[in-house]
């Protein structure tokens, strides 16, 4: 069985540590099953365990609100074209409340319209942090009057933990599930 270029490991196939690790993901705060990157980050244990710990803050822990953090995921996902990533969080941004409208233009590439004024704060940070690696002044302040260093720190989390995983599932070709249609062009 594969899960794109590494073979999916199982119970019978998995080293000590990997089993350590696989446990401790799903019995936090994800759930069941080794969805996503972890089937591949399980190759280097170590690496997996610190970066699902991780994971499970920026995710489950951050101090920016659910919907906005998820505008920030998908924002990563796009950025890397990372199908499966935008796929799983574009649901999740809408069961927190984004848009559909919002998540459709990020998927097309471009800016939405008729966001609320703490989506565009975060999509304009969010932007200039995918897109040159820095951020203006007016970004920065904006986001720290919403939400204080703590956010700004939170969202720069965001969108470091998900672009690794973006890239991790881009490197490892984690398809699809079964009849979806890729969401990014």
């Amino acid at each position: 069985m594969s899960d794109g270029r590494f073979t999916t490991l199982t119970a019978e196939t998995m080293t000590t540590e990997q089993k350590r690790v696989a446990e401790a993901i799903q019995s936090g705060p994800r759930g069941a099953g080794l969805r996503g990157p972890f089937n591949a980050l399980l190759r280097s244990p170590e690496l997996c365990d610190l970066v699902q710990r991780v994971g499970a803050f920026v995710r489950f822990g951050s101090s920016i609100p659910p919907r906005l953090n998820e505008l920030a995921i998908i924002m990563a996902g796009r950025k890397w074209t990372a199908q499966y990533e935008f796929h799983a969080h574009r649901r999740l941004a809408l069961e927190a409340g984004l848009k559909p409208a919002i998540a459709d233009a990020i998927a097309a590439g471009t800016r939405p319209t008729g966001m609320a004024e703490d989506e565009t704060i975060v999509y304009d940070f969010v932007s200039e942090l995918l897109g040159t690696g820095q951020v203006s002044d007016a970004a920065f302040q904006r986001v720290n009057a919403a939400f204080g260093e703590r956010g700004v720190v939170d969202l720069v989390g965001a969108v470091g933990y998900y672009s690794l995983v973006s890239m991790v599932l881009n490197v490892a070709r984690v398809p699809l599930p079964a009849g979806v249609e890729p969401p990014l062009k």
